[in-house]
C-alpha cells in the first residue's frame, strides 16, 4: 500500500433501509445496527470512557506502551477509540449524528463534511491533534481502493468487512492503522460508503509530554 504518512489529506490508498439509523434498545440504550450515510457522519470526543453497550462492535483490539492504553473498535457506524493514561481517558467516537450518544463531558463534536481539524491540550501537557477527510471519488478509483483494502489490510491493523449489498460486489470496509510509541500514538481510520461511492480518511496523534 502506499505511503501512510503525513496529513490526511496526503494519504493514498489506492438494498438500502428506508432510514439508515435503524437499531435497537440494549436496555436503557439505544443502539445503532445499521452503517450511516455518509452525509450522516460526526466525529466526537469526550474526555471520559463510554459504555461499550451504546455500540455494536466488529471487532476490536487492546495494545499499550509506555504507561498508556488504547482499545480500538470497528462499530457498524464507524469505530471508538478509547486512550487511558494516569487517570486521563479520551475517547474518539466516528458515528452517525443522529446516534444518541452523552454529551457530559464531551469535547469536540464536528459533522464531517469535506476537511476538518481541530486539537487540544489535556492535563499535564498532554495533546491530542485530529484531522478527517470525506471524499467522493469516481466509481473506479473507489472499487480500486476497496480492493486494495481488502488485499492489503487485514495483515496492517484492525479490519472489518461489512455484507455487500445485493447490487455491490463488496461491502463497506473499516480499517485502523496504529502505531505506538513511548511518548506518542497514532492511529489512521479509512471507512468506505459504497452506496455513495465516499471514503473517510480520519488521522489522530496523541503525545505526552
Amino acid at each position: 500500500m502506499a505511503s501512510r504518512g503525513g496529513r490526511s489529506g496526503d494519504v493514498r490508498w489506492h438494498k438500502k433501509p428506508a432510514h439508515p439509523c435503524v437499531g435497537h434498545r440494549r436496555g436503557d440504550r439505544a443502539v445503532l445496527t445499521v452503517r450511516p450515510r455518509v452525509t450522516e457522519l460526526a466525529f466526537s470526543l469526550y474526555g471520559r470512557p463510554l459504555h461499550p453497550e451504546l455500540f455494536e462492535i466488529r471487532a476490536t483490539r487492546q495494545v499499550s506502551r509506555g504507561g498508556y492504553e488504547v482499545r480500538l473498535a470497528i462499530t457498524n457506524t464507524g469505530h471508538v477509540i478509547t486512550w487511558n493514561y494516569e487517570g486521563l481517558t479520551w475517547t474518539e467516537v466516528a458515528t452517525s449524528a443522529l446516534h444518541p450518544l452523552p454529551t457530559k463531558r464531551r469535547l469536540m463534536f464536528h459533522n464531517i463534511k469535506g476537511e476538518h481539524r481541530d486539537q487540544l491540550v489535556g492535563r499535564g501537557g498532554v495533546s491530542y491533534e485530529w484531522e478527517v477527510q470525506l471524499e467522493h471519488v469516481s466509481p473506479e478509483v473507489f472499487w480500486m481502493f476497496q480492493h486494495e483494502l481488502n488485499r492489503e489490510a487485514p495483515q496492517q491493523g484492525l479490519f472489518f468487512r461489512f455484507d455487500p449489498s445485493g447490487r455491490m460486489p463488496l461491502g463497506a470496509m473499516s480499517f485502523l492503522y496504529y502505531e505506538t510509541r513511548a511518548k506518542s500514538f497514532l492511529v489512521q481510520a479509512f471507512h468506505t460508503f459504497p452506496d455513495d461511492f465516499a471514503l473517510v480518511k480520519s488521522r489522530t496523534v496523541i503525545r505526552l509530554p
